[in-house]
C-alpha cells in the first residue's frame, strides 16, 4: 500500500480538531507564540495608559534584581529548577513521543492487514454481482459490509463503508452504503483521503469526528482503496474506520503521568537544593553575621560548632582566627593605651620643671644686656627653645586627647573672615622676613559658620605657616568660599610643591618633605596631624594637592551647621593655573580684585 502523505501527530492533530489531522510542529508554534508575547510587550510599553502600570512595576523589578543579586540560595534553587525542567521536558517529551508513536504503529500495523485482507474479500465478491442494477444489490452490498465488519463491529466501533460513481448503477445510492447503518460514516471520509482515492492510490489518515456516537467526537483511522471490479475503474471505493480512541487515551495517560512526574521530580529537586545549599549556606550567613559583629567590637562573638564536618572546621578554624584577633587587639589597645598614658604622664610632669626652667631663663635673658655676647646670645636661644618645647609639650597633650577619645568639640556662630585675618595677620611678620605676601581672597558679606574658633584658628595657623614656611618668597593666597551647606578654606602656595604620594603622608606625625629644610615659623612636626583631627572633629575634610614646581594646596572643608553632613565642597581641590602675578609702579604686587589683605 502507498502512502503519499506523512503520518501526522495525533494528539495536536485531536486537539486541535482538524479534518485531515495536519497539525503545525510544537517549536513552531512556541516560536511564533514568544514572538507574538514580545510585539505585545513592545506595543504594550508604548501605550500611554500602561505607563503608571509599569512605574509601579518598576520598584518591585529593582527589588527583585537586588534579591536576586543577594541571595545565593535563590540563584542555585532558580538555576536547579531551570536546568531540571528543560532535562525532565526534553526527556518526558522524548519518552511520550516514543510510546504514542510505538502505540500508534502497532494500531496501523493491525488495521493496515485488516484493511488489505478486506479489499481482497470485497474484491471477491463484488466481481460475483455481476449486474449492478439488480433490485437486490443494496440488500447484498449491506451483507458484504456486515461480513466486511465482522460480528463484532458494534462492540470495536469499526465502521466500513462503500461509495459508488453515479454512473455504476441507478440502483446504488450516491452517498454510499456504510455498516453499521446508525454510523455516519461520511463525516469520517475527508475530501483529501476521497482525492486519493479516486486517484487510484491506497491512503489512510487520522481524523476526529462525531460519527453518531453518543453525540462526542472521536479520534478514527481511517484506510481508504478503490476496489477493482467489472463495473468499471474506480466504481467502488472502499474505506475502514478503525477507532484508536483506545490507543489515544492510553497515550495521554501516558503523557500525564510523565508531566505528573517530571513536576514532582522538578519540585523535588528543588526542595532539595534549597535543603542543601540552606546547609551549606546558613554557616556561612553565620560566619559573616559574626565577623561583622567583630568588625562593631563585639570581640566575644563566637560561631557554634556543630558536628566534625568541613563546615565545622570552618567554624572551628574561624572562631580560632576570632580569638587571635581578639588577643592581639586587646594587646595593641593596652599598649595604646599605656603609651597614651605614658605621653600625658609626661607632658604633665614636665610641666613642673619646664615652669622652673623658663623662670630661670627669662630672668637671664632679661640680665643678657650685662654678659658676654656668645653667653647673651645663648640667653636667648634658651628662650626661644623652651618656647618651642613648651609648644611640643602642648601638642602632645592635644594629640593624647585625640588618642583617648576625650577631645570636645565647643561650637558657636563665628564669622571666619575674621578669623583668617587674624590668623594672616599674626603671620605677617614672619611672611615680610621671608619676603612672602599674603593675600586673602573672601566674599563681601561676612561668612558665619557654627564652628570651634580655637580650633579652626589652630587649622588655619598651621596651614598658612607651613605655607610660608615652603613658599619660597612667592605669595601665599588664603580663599574663603561658602554655599548652603558648607564652607571652604584653601591655602595656596607657589613652591617646591609635593612629590605624587606625599599628599597623603603630610599629615602623619613628625613627617617632613625635606628634613634639611630649616622651620621658620618653629613648628614641632605635630601641627598637621593636630589640624587633621580637629578637622575630623568638625565633621569636615581635610585635603592636600601639590605638584612638584608648582606648589600645593590645602583645603578645609568644614559643615555650615555643627553636626552637618558634608556631600561637597564650595572651592576646588586642584587650583586653575592662575594668571601672571601684576606689579604696581612701586613694586608691590597688585591684590586680585574682590580681595582683602
Amino acid at each position: 500500500m502507498t502512502t503519499p502523505d506523512p503520518r501526522p501527530d495525533l494528539l495536536s492533530s485531536a486537539a486541535e480538531g482538524g479534518g485531515d489531522g495536519r497539525s503545525a510542529m510544537p517549536g513552531t508554534r512556541a516560536a511564533r507564540l514568544a514572538a507574538s508575547l514580545k510585539r505585545l510587550a513592545r506595543q504594550a510599553a508604548r501605550v500611554p495608559a500602561l505607563r503608571p502600570t509599569a512605574r509601579r512595576l518598576a520598584p518591585v523589578l529593582r527589588q527583585g534584581r537586588r534579591t536576586w543579586r543577594r541571595s545565593l540560595q535563590l540563584r542555585m534553587v532558580t538555576i536547579t529548577l531551570l536546568s531540571s525542567s528543560v532535562l525532565v521536558g526534553g526527556f518526558g517529551y522524548l519518552v511520550a513521543e516514543r510510546s504514542t508513536n510505538a502505540l500508534l504503529a502497532g494500531a496501523e500495523h493491525e488495521a493496515e492487514q485488516r484493511f488489505d485482507n478486506g479489499v481482497i474479500d470485497a474484491t471477491d465478491q463484488l466481481n460475483l454481482m455481476l449486474n449492478p442494477e439488480d433490485p437486490k444489490i443494496n440488500q447484498d452490498l449491506t451483507t458484504l459490509l456486515s461480513s466486511l465488519a465482522g460480528q463484532r463491529s458494534e462492540s470495536t466501533g469499526l465502521v466500513v463503508a462503500m461509495r459508488f460513481k453515479k454512473e455504476t448503477a441507478r440502483t446504488l445510492p450516491t452517498e454510499g452504503l456504510a455498516w453499521p447503518q446508525n454510523r455516519d460514516a461520511g463525516q469520517a471520509i475527508t475530501s483529501r483521503l476521497e482525492a486519493d482515492v479516486l486517484g487510484g492510490w491506497s491512503s489512510h489518515q487520522y481524523v476526529t469526528a462525531d460519527l453518531g456516537d453518543e453525540g462526542r467526537q472521536s479520534t478514527y483511522l481511517v484506510y481508504g482503496s478503490p476496489v477493482p471490479t467489472r463495473w468499471g475503474q474506480g466504481s467502488v471505493e472502499l474505506y475502514y474506520i478503525f477507532p484508536v480512541d483506545s490507543q489515544v487515551g492510553i497515550a495521554e495517560d501516558i503523557r500525564s503521568t510523565i508531566n505528573y512526574v517530571g513536576a514532582a521530580l522538578v519540585l523535588l529537586l528543588g526542595v532539595v537544593t534549597a535543603l542543601v545549599t540552606r546547609a551549606t549556606v546558613s554557616p556561612v550567613r553565620v560566619a559573616a553575621r559574626t565577623a561583622q559583629r567583630l568588625s562593631a567590637g563585639l570581640l566575644d562573638q563566637r560561631m557554634a560548632v556543630k558536628g566534625e564536618d568541613e563546615l565545622a572546621l570552618l567554624a572551628d578554624a574561624f572562631n580560632q582566627m576570632a580569638a587571635n584577633l581578639q588577643r592581639q587587639i586587646v594587646r595593641l589597645e593596652e599598649m595604646s593605651r599605656l603609651q597614651r598614658r605614658f605621653t600625658s604622664d609626661v607632658s604633665h610632669e614636665l610641666r613642673t620643671p619646664l615652669t622652673t626652667v623658663r623662670m630661670a631663663a627669662e630672668l637671664i635673658h632679661s640680665e643678657r644686656d650685662g654678659f658676654d655676647p656668645a653667653v647673651a646670645r645663648s640667653a636667648e636661644l634658651m628662650l626661644g627653645e623652651l618656647d618651642r618645647f613648651e609648644e611640643l609639650l602642648t601638642d602632645l597633650l592635644e594629640i593624647s586627647r585625640f588618642d583617648a577619645g576625650f577631645a570636645m568639640l565647643d561650637a558657636e556662630p563665628t564669622d571666619l573672615v575674621t578669623v583668617v585675618r587674624r590668623v594672616t595677620e599674626r603671620l605677617d611678620p614672619v611672611a615680610e622676613r621671608l619676603n612672602v605676601s599674603l593675600e586673602l581672597v573672601a566674599p563681601d558679606p561676612p561668612v558665619i559658620a557654627e564652628i570651634d574658633p580655637r580650633r579652626v584658628e589652630r587649622i588655619l595657623r598651621n596651614l598658612v605657616g607651613n605655607a610660608v614656611d615652603h613658599a619660597e618668597g612667592r605669595p601665599v593666597v588664603v580663599t574663603l568660599g561658602m554655599d548652603n551647606r558648607a564652607i571652604a578654606i584653601t591655602v595656596r602656595d607657589h613652591g617646591v610643591g609635593l612629590k605624587p604620594g606625599e599628599e597623603k603622608l603630610v599629615f602623619n606625625r613628625f613627617w617632613r618633605a625635606d628634613p634639611s629644610r630649616a622651620r621658620q615659623t618653629g613648628g614641632t612636626g605635630l601641627g598637621l596631624s593636630i589640624s587633621l583631627e580637629d578637622a575630623r572633629l568638625h565633621g569636615g575634610w581635610l585635603e592636600a594637592w601639590g605638584a612638584p614646581g608648582r606648589g600645593a594646596q590645602f583645603r578645609l572643608t568644614l559643615p555650615v551647621r555643627a553636626g552637618g553632613r558634608l556631600v561637597g565642597s564650595p572651592l576646588p581641590l586642584v587650583p586653575a593655573e592662575p594668571p601672571a602675578p601684576r606689579t604696581s609702579a612701586d613694586g608691590h604686587l597688585e591684590t586680585p580684585r574682590g580681595a582683602t589683605v
